[in-house]
């Protein structure tokens, strides 16, 4: 399943023009915050999906049936980009646990690359749904190495996948790869260079929300 939350042109499609505006970004705060609510638009979103249990609430003149989440996420986020998007999910997704993986891209001279893990922190996953945030899907590469690292960690009951803007070359690689995940994005672009960069995507998220950092 992919899910393009623009296409019923909502909030989100307001929100994705800000961040891809160059005129905007260099307001650092407003580029976070607008991502932040791309992902707490995005958590609303896929808890529509999720199970739900009854429960007895006790009110101050009697009780109420309510429905409340059956099990509670975890919520993964690749450093650092992803964090804007995470904080988003985790605003309305209040109680879930959270994992925090460190992966980036490796250049070689050539002009290639490798996706490079080095650090871990998760929670068991068995039995839990499981929710990756990346803003960007570009290749896919990334993500699914991230979802195989994470399987380390438990068997997850289901995997959804948050993204801000997506490319087309990255979604058919995860539902090669990783055929179980559902894809929730804010846009879908079409092109991706041979850097493995969206087009017209937004650029570097992570120097946008954070600053630049200092190549290697």
């Amino acid at each position: 399943m992919v899910k393009n939350l623009s296409e019923q042109h909502s909030l989100i499609s307001n929100w994705i023009s800000e961040i891809r505006d160059t005129s905007i970004q260099a307001d650092r705060m407003r580029f976070r915050r607008n991502i932040e609510r791309i992902g707490e638009v995005t958590a609303y979103e896929i808890s529509k999906t999720l199970e739900w249990k009854e429960v007895e609430t006790t009110t101050p003149l009697g009780t109420s049936t309510s429905r409340v989440l059956k099990t509670q996420p975890v919520i993964a986020t690749i450093l650092r980009a992803g964090m804007p998007l995470h904080h988003g999910m985790l605003n309305y997704f209040d109680k879930a646990d959270n994992a925090f993986i460190a992966a980036y891209r490796k250049h070689h001279p050539d002009g290639s690359f490798e996706i490079s893990l080095e650090y871990l922190s998760s929670p068991s996953l068995e039995g839990r749904p499981l929710i990756i945030c990346d803003p960007m899907l570009a290749t896919g590469a990334s993500l699914v190495k991230t979802i195989d690292f994470l399987k380390r960690e438990g068997k997850f009951s289901e995997l959804h996948i948050a993204s801000v803007i997506a490319c087309t070359e990255g979604i058919d690689f995860i539902r090669r790869n990783a055929p179980q995940a559902k894809i929730w994005c804010g846009a879908i672009d079409q092109e991706l260079t041979a850097k493995g960069y969206i087009v017209p995507g937004l650029g570097d998220a992570g120097d946008l929300a954070y600053g630049e950092k200092q190549q290697s």
